[in-house]
């Protein structure tokens, strides 16, 4: 049986594979959504993952560009954990940072 974090990293593979910009721009919010108890830094973790794993699988312009998407993403979403953090909400979780999302930094549901 996978792990939660094992079907967050397929997740985001499998965004990652529509090579879709709307998809990729969505994958954090919709990680979090629906993983709420996870860990928020896992977020970051999933999509590093997957893009290291679509990095590994794929080969063209276009996946490159998916790739550095997605580690974007993950270099986002871990800055936006290190200032949840900071404000005394430790350990974070998905839910706490969707909190953290509507309260002072929308970017995320905005995408």
């Amino acid at each position: 049986m996978a792990s939660e974090l094992d079907e967050m990293i397929e997740f985001s593979v499998a965004r990652l594979a529509t090579e879709d910009s709307r998809d990729i721009r969505s994958l954090v919010r919709d990680l979090a959504m629906r993983w709420p108890l996870q860990s928020a830094l896992s977020l970051s973790f999933a999509i590093s993952s997957a893009a290291s794993i679509y990095e590994e699988t794929m080969s063209s312009t276009r996946s490159e560009r998916v790739v550095a998407s997605a580690y974007q993403l993950a270099a986002l979403v871990a800055a936006d954990v290190f200032a949840l953090e900071a404000m005394g909400q430790t350990p974070a979780n998905c839910q706490a940072l969707l909190h953290f999302w509507r309260r002072t930094d929308p970017y995320f549901l905005e995408l």
